[in-house]
């Protein structure tokens, strides 16, 4: 057999100490897959607690500057229960993207005994992250936040405090879709509002004094507009990625795609897991579609042809790929 490095584009530092073999310890047990996931960076962390802190003032002046004190009690009571149902669905959607795992690899199964057991045959190719010491699916990013290589890595968004990925990107999606709504039903009911007040008394329209409204109304008003424009434009290019079958990564390196495409529908049933119900819009719901089979696992092959002992820790001592040849 002969090994030949295998040219590539991935986000990898060529830094030495990341190299050593011996840097990589076994990924953890089964037992210890179930905990949660969460990622503690301090930047993530105070943007997740900004996004409901924003979205609880909005609930605050909607409910107690514009409803409670509105004599149309109909009125009321509708715009209220819509409001609050599609702020509760974002925060649900928001903490599942949060917590979900994004499609992690397994952290430092870049060791002799796993590729051993991968029992490589000619032609195939693999990938070892320095970083995190993980042999490297296709389609999966290192991320610098996380710490880890994420499967259909899109980007890492510090308001989720997570990486959007393949098993967590319905959540995202669905996060932006809902605060897009209650973006916009907040405007619109400011709107109103002050249409209301000028055509009533001001200190009638409202509980708090008519400056205190006010500067509650366009504080609201300049909130909603500004999360309606960038949560409207983040949930367009979410679907895009689905239908297009490519992550915002590989679109911003010019990736040629070296997988096989699937149409726009299928992806979408792939991300939101299953044919279209009622639980595409369910963040409570999980994803139980069949997704392909991790890239690490391989068919075994014939004892001629598996890397030798030598092969191995040549790879291991590299960071480039290598194709086996007979």
């Amino acid at each position: 057999m002969m090994i030949t490095p295998v040219h590539r584009f991935r986000d990898i530092e060529r830094t030495p100490e990341y190299l050593q073999p011996e840097k990589c310890v076994p990924p953890p047990s089964r037992a210890s897959l179930g905990t949660m996931w969460f990622i503690r960076d301090g930047c993530g962390i105070a943007c997740a607690v900004v996004t409901w802190m924003l979205v609880f003032y909005a609930d605050f002046v909607v409910l107690l500057v514009m409803l409670v004190p509105s004599r149309d009690y109909v009125y009321s009571v509708i715009n209220g229960t819509l409001f609050n149902t599609l702020a509760f669905l974002a925060l649900a959607s928001h903490f599942r993207a949060m917590l979900t795992d994004p499609g992690a690899v397994p952290k430092g199964n870049a060791t002799k005994e796993f590729i051993e057991s991968l029992q490589l045959k000619p032609g195939q190719v693999v990938y070892k992250c320095p970083k995190c010491c993980s042999i490297k699916p296709d389609r999966a990013h290192h991320c610098s936040v996380c710490k880890r290589c994420i499967r259909k890595m899109d980007h890492h968004c510090p308001w989720v405090n997570n990486c959007v990925g393949e098993n967590n990107q319905k959540y995202f999606v669905l996060f932006t879709m809902y605060i897009a709504l209650i973006s916009l039903h907040a405007l619109i009911m400011v709107g109103f509002h002050f249409l209301y007040c000028f055509e009533e008394d001001w200190t009638k329209c409202s509980s708090f004094s008519p400056p205190t409204t006010v500067i509650l109304l366009i504080l609201l008003c300049f909130e909603a507009l500004l999360f309606l424009i960038f949560t409207s434009v983040m949930f367009g290019t979410q679907v895009h990625s689905i239908c297009t079958d490519e992550t915002g990564i590989e679109r911003l390196k010019n990736q040629k795609p070296t997988w096989e495409k699937i149409s726009g529908w299928e992806g979408m049933k792939l991300a939101f897991g299953g044919a279209f119900s009622l639980g595409w819009f369910n963040p409570f719901s999980n994803l139980n579609c069949e997704r392909p089979a991790p890239a690490e696992v391989v068919a075994a092959a014939p004892a001629s042809e598996i890397l030798t002992q030598e092969e191995i820790e040549r790879f291991l001592a590299r960071d480039v790929a290598i194709q086996i040849h007979e």
